[in-house]
């Protein structure tokens, strides 16, 4: 298929990128590099720099296409709710570009990165696609109004649409991984410590009602993301937009993170203990049995310890190009 991915130069859109290439794709990326990166776009890719919201009507109308995969998007949970306007404006009046884009050339599949984060604070776990969708920040409602507005497009258009509502997503693949200026996941943020760049880790909490007092969260592999991604394509319905969660269905707790990464590393991790946030839930544990039943996706990675082996090589790697490109 000839694919465009937007924001695969990103951690999570470049390896579902580098993945469809593999899988023999013929894939243009469109990335304006704000928060990704140029060595996160695979080689064998078409990239494109700009703005989604300014060049997806070009790009589309400049060859025919069998689908868009569309990850671009701000994603700082704190961040939205200090600068509400840039998640509205950025995230749906980007998207709507996007659709209008699609619809007027004929583009007949669509993938849309969503969130769990559509859910805001769950009343039960593990959370299905019927749990209400009650957003607690800026980030998530401006999915939210995304996935509706594409429930109408592909209805109204004919198009086959699917989101993809992922919990925490971690690990790397071939050489792509998480490489963010501004770091706000638990596993990358713990290796950072391992790392020597970060002093100590910060435990939001450790009084919930869990095992060990520390948040619970879900940790889907980004590989199985990316194969998810393309089943996703595979099984397009015309006129229709489903939803799937995706998750490993399994929790892991901050403190069995922190000694997944001591395990993986050989190294001990400082840790400050901290007052819990506001708006942090207890538990947060997908149901993938919708996407498993209905796209044949099944997670093949769900070992931390083997999430964790991978993010950390990644990173390994990450700093002996740094410290190669220093030297030259």
């Amino acid at each position: 298929m000839k694919l465009v991915v937007t924001g695969g130069a990103g951690y999570v859109g470049g390896v579902c990128a580098a993945v469809l290439v593999e899988r023999g794709h013929d894939v243009v990326i469109v990335d304006d590099l704000s928060t990704g990166n140029r060595d996160g776009v695979p080689s064998a890719a078409r990239f494109v720099e700009g703005n989604v919201a300014d060049v997806i009507g070009d790009v589309l109308s400049g060859d025919t296409y069998d689908g868009v995969l569309h990850f671009a998007a701000q994603s700082l949970v704190g961040e939205s709710v200090e600068k509400p306007e840039k998640y509205w404006r950025g995230n749906l009046g980007a998207a709507l570009e996007l659709l209008d884009a699609v619809t007027e050339t004929g583009v007949p599949r669509l993938v849309f990165s969503s969130t769990a984060a559509t859910y805001g604070e769950p009343e039960s776990s593990p959370i299905t696609e019927n749990a209400p969708t009650r957003p607690t920040n800026p980030y998530g409602a401006s999915k939210l109004a995304i996935d509706n507005a594409i429930t109408g497009y592909a209805q109204a258009h004919g198009f086959g649409a699917t989101s993809l509502r992922y919990f925490n997503v971690a690990g790397a693949h071939a050489g792509f991984g998480e490489n963010r200026v501004v770091e706000t996941h638990l596993i990358p943020l713990v290796l950072q410590v391992a790392l020597g760049q970060r002093e100590k880790i910060s435990v939001f909490g450790t009084d919930w009602p869990t095992p060990d007092g520390t948040a619970v969260r879900d940790y889907i592999h980004v590989r199985d993301l990316a194969d998810a991604h393309l089943l996703a394509l595979e099984s397009s319905v015309p006129s229709s937009h489903r939803i799937f969660n995706l998750g490993s269905g399994q929790g892991f707790s901050v403190r069995e993170v922190i000694a997944s990464c001591e395990r993986v590393t050989g190294l001990p991790i400082a840790v400050e203990n901290a007052p819990r946030r506001a708006g942090d839930p207890a538990v947060l544990v997908a149901s993938s049995d919708k996407a498993m039943a209905d796209l044949g996706w099944k997670p093949t990675s769900t070992d931390l310890d083997e999430i964790v082996g991978d993010a950390w090589a990644f990173l390994q790697q990450l700093g002996e190009r740094s410290h190669s490109a220093g030297r030259t």
